[in-house]
């Protein structure tokens, strides 16, 4: 890969050393993954615990649930904070790669404007598990097993569906190969096309097909990502 074309990525934060040892009653509530992204299960967002999360900070919520749970995993403050709610299904079978990116973007906004945002589904475990480690392998260019490892030292108890984790390691090259094409010139993404001087008919048809060619894998390419 050309260097300029490279996709450069911050730093992960070090490991607080404030850390408190894993205890099980720890599951149940949520912790700071990265400075203002919280993760945890949906008891920490439940109308009883306005307090807690007014007290951290919290201004956006990231609420995983399937249309099954709708009934008893939702909004519980929609007008204090701002929520993105996503259908997903703890399933290994659930395509949960569609959901990284808006999930990125509803992350980015929040920690751009010094918000503070919480990411929970039921247990906290598997979804939205994977929905921060993935926000983490994108934000800062880092392998699954790195991001996993991240964020299990916060959360002790993640533990992504089998399906989730094929998914979280295929989807390190896709983001890559997204930042790549973002990162390119018009002139690196398209040839121009031009006549040259001596070109016969038949080698100016040539070359324009093959510029067609070029621009349907580029148009496929980009669908896929």
């Amino acid at each position: 890969m050309d260097e300029d074309n490279k996709p450069q990525f911050p730093s992960l934060p070090a490991a607080r050393e404030d850390l408190l040892d894993w205890s099980y009653p720890m599951r149940r509530e949520m912790q700071e993954i990265l400075p203002g992204l919280f993760l945890g299960p949906y008891s920490a967002a439940m109308k009883s615990k306005l307090p807690i999360l007014e007290r951290q900070g919290i201004t956006h919520i990231v609420c995983v649930r399937q249309n099954i749970e709708a009934n008893f995993i939702k909004p519980n403050f929609p007008h204090t904070f701002r929520y993105l709610v996503l259908d997903i299904a703890d399933n290994p079978m659930e395509n949960i790669i569609r959901f990284f990116p808006m999930t990125k973007e509803f992350i980015d906004s929040c920690l751009a404007t010094e918000g503070k945002v919480l990411v929970h589904g039921n247990a906290g475990i598997s979804r939205s598990a994977a929905l921060v480690i993935a926000y983490l392998m994108e934000t800062f260019g880092i392998k699954y097993r790195d991001a996993f490892s991240h964020v299990q030292e916060r959360r002790f108890c993640i533990n992504p569906n089998a399906g989730f984790v094929h998914q979280l390691q295929d989807y390190e090259a896709i983001y890559l190969a997204r930042l790549t094409i973002k990162m390119m010139s018009p002139m690196q993404l398209g040839r121009p096309f031009s006549l040259q001087a001596g070109m016969t008919a038949g080698s100016r048809k040539r070359s324009l097909e093959e510029d067609e060619d070029f621009g349907a894998m580029q148009v496929t390419a980009a669908q896929n990502l």
